[in-house]
């Protein structure tokens, strides 16, 4: 009999993010390619059509529901076919018992500030120019 070896896994997750169409941007993989190719925490991010990109990062950096936050947040549109649900869900959840396994820290801010950073960047008719305190009413 073979003996059992103890084997801790890999923090490196690979996923594949698909969008829908239609959207202004006819290559939304591309496009968003673009924008995760240097933050830290992904390491490889490679379109494979106008729809789909494959990503490969480091969950005690960067999980896949803050990647895709960002994404939506950024104007993207993500494919939310029952099936792309499911396997969200799926994913975040095994994600986060994985992070408690290596470290129990949440991802870093500073990944999210980095995002952020990027989305005011772009021109866009969302802001809002009032202080933050009068914000809430409207």
């Amino acid at each position: 009999m073979g003996s059992m070896q103890d084997e801790t896994p890999s923090p490196i997750r690979h996923r594949e993010i698909q969008f829908r169409a239609p959207h202004p941007d006819p290559n939304q993989a591309q496009s968003a390619t673009l924008v995760l190719g240097n933050i830290d925490g992904i390491h490889q991010v490679e379109p494979q059509d106008t729809l789909r990109l494959l990503i490969s990062y480091d969950i005690r950096r960067i999980n896949l529901q803050l990647i895709e936050d960002v994404l939506e947040d950024l104007g993207f549109h993500l494919d939310n076919s029952l099936l792309n649900k499911l396997k969200r869900a799926f994913y975040y959840y095994s994600e986060e018992i994985a992070r408690e396994q290596f470290d129990g820290k949440p991802c870093q801010d500073d990944t999210q500030a980095l995002f952020i950073q990027k989305y005011r960047q772009r021109p866009h008719g969302c802001r809002d120019e009032r202080p933050e305190h009068w914000w809430h009413y409207l």
